[in-house]
């Protein structure tokens, strides 16, 4: 047998075998992004469940002048977790309307999803330069350093809520410590609202959202060399209102060992014992405005939806 350490691993190694080691088991939510796992996320945002992108594009939609206006003049764009970049292209005509060259740096973990933002933003709005950026947000953002100033950071989507609030409150930190005096930073935030609209949105009916949480295993099997049997595994999505959160997990549907051979690991589950792969907190406006504080930033001003189900905050240094 090969020795352990003479086999290259694939860079979330670690995770992995934390992750599966500890109780309760848990899986950190990047290793959903593949290839497969984002073309996935994309279906989700088109379902009828899911209103996060629908209602925080319909935002954009209305208010991206105002946005652009109050983020100040002559600014370049920089999007964390862009993703395909789907909502940004208002932002970005609305930029392009008052610039004659914008310059665009979506940055993300996906390759694939970046090239297709490139290859659609550059065909529609000519005036926009797109840099794409490769990056794992874990190791760091001092790629902020290098990006012209003054500059408009990006989190959309209320991916901030996939982290706890001291991990949130850190990251933002971390983005602070790479912008400068003229700098802003727009966030999208999921706010509190009725179970009704919450739970469906993290549990749909075709079943996409299950489909995409197992397809973290999938990724396991494919990348450790592991013998997971996905139809073993349940999707369960539960709201936590202890601390506002929605929760994904996967659920063992019998006893059973599965087996992560480039690790030389063998994971042993309980009927019904579960692997943690998200969580999705949502948000009161004092919130949103406390971590903004904990993080270095002021809360300049926000823009929500009629129903008052997501908002987006520009913050300043």
């Amino acid at each position: 047998m090969i020795a352990r350490e003479l086999i290259a691993l694939p860079p979330f190694a670690l995770d992995v075998e934390q992750g599966l080691s500890r109780i309760p088991k848990s899986l950190p939510p990047k290793l959903f992004y593949d290839q497969r796992g984002s073309e996935l996320f994309e279906d989700i945002t088109r379902l009828p469940e899911y209103y996060l992108t629908r209602t925080e594009l319909a935002i954009l939609r209305e208010r991206s002048r105002e946005i652009v206006a109050s983020a100040g003049h002559g600014i370049a764009m920089v999007e964390l977790g862009a993703g395909t970049a789907a909502k940004t292209t208002t932002l970005l005509q609305a930029l392009s309307s008052t610039q004659l060259r914008v310059q665009y740096f979506p940055v993300d973990i996906s390759r694939s999803a970046l090239f297709e933002a490139r290859k659609r933003i550059e065909s529609e709005l000519p005036s926009v330069n797109v840099r794409s950026v490769v990056a794992d947000f874990s190791e760091g953002f001092g790629f902020l350093r290098d990006m012209p100033s003054p500059k408009m950071v990006l989190y959309l989507g209320s991916s901030i809520g996939n982290f706890d609030p001291s991990e949130a409150i850190a990251m933002l930190q971390q983005i602070r410590e790479h912008m400068f005096t003229g700098d802003s930073l727009l966030l999208g935030m999921d706010l509190v609202k009725d179970l009704s609209v919450l739970l469906p949105a993290y549990d749909d009916l075709q079943g996409v959202t299950g489909e995409f949480n197992r397809n973290i295993l999938h990724r396991i099997n494919r990348e450790f060399d592991g013998d997971f049997d996905l139809d073993s595994f349940a999707h369960r999505a539960v709201w936590n209102p202890g601390r506002s959160r929605i929760e994904m997990h996967l659920e063992s549907l019998k006893a059973q060992t599965v087996r992560l051979r480039l690790l030389n690991m063998p994971v042993c589950f309980a009927e019904g014992e579960r692997i943690h792969t998200e969580n999705s907190y949502k948000y009161t406006t004092a919130m949103a405005c406390q971590m903004l504080a904990n993080g270095g930033f002021t809360l300049s001003r926000t823009w929500t939806d009629k129903r008052k189900w997501f908002a987006l905050h520009l913050a300043q240094i």
